[in-house]
């Protein structure tokens, strides 16, 4: 028996026989949304000021709001909405209405629609959040590109975990991270 084939039994008899290979296709692009590892929805009112819309974000380490009326999705306030609309301003941020600043009527989807279709919406439309509705518009969850990454990584899972912990190129700027 020659030495390669040697490794080759060895790796065979110590892989655990239940973890199956995950391979990324195109048939991966249409499974359903639910797939992924989806965050809950957390939601707040459009009457609701800007300042508390911040600490929602920030007790919850999310990036966007569901803006909820009647129980159904009427707006997404996102870190970017903060940044493009309100930083530099003088606004009073404990006055203001999130319904003042929030994204209206977002584009939706529905935990069986296709990531592919949620890719398409993120990519055409610059999202980084997409508003996961039952059939009623009522807020399930949130899609949004982190948690697609973090889905796409469990198919390469010994690649990107045995990443050199330092690159080949480093810069010594914060910015680019």
């Amino acid at each position: 028996m020659s030495e390669h084939e040697m490794d080759d039994e060895l790796q065979e008899m110590y892989e655990d026989p239940k973890r199956r290979e995950k391979v990324l296709s195109n048939d991966v692009l249409r499974l359903p949304i639910k797939s992924v590892r989806l965050q809950d929805a957390i939601s707040i009112s459009p009457e609701s000021s800007v300042l508390e819309a911040i600490e929602l974000m920030k007790s919850h380490k999310m990036g966007c709001l569901l803006v909820v009326d009647s129980k159904k999705v009427v707006g997404i306030f996102t870190e970017r909405d903060l940044l493009y609309k309100l930083a530099g301003t003088k606004n009073d941020l404990s006055a203001v209405k999130v319904k003042q600043y929030d994204t209206p009527n977002p584009e939706m989807l529905q935990a069986n629609d296709e990531i592919g279709h949620a890719l398409n919406l993120m990519h055409i439309g610059g999202y980084r959040h997409i508003p996961i509705v039952n059939a009623k518009g009522e807020p399930k969850a949130v899609l949004s590109i982190k948690d697609i990454v973090s889905f796409l990584c469990e198919y390469f899972p010994e690649d990107v975990l045995n990443v050199p912990s330092k690159p080949l190129r480093t810069t010594t700027e914060r910015e680019g991270a």
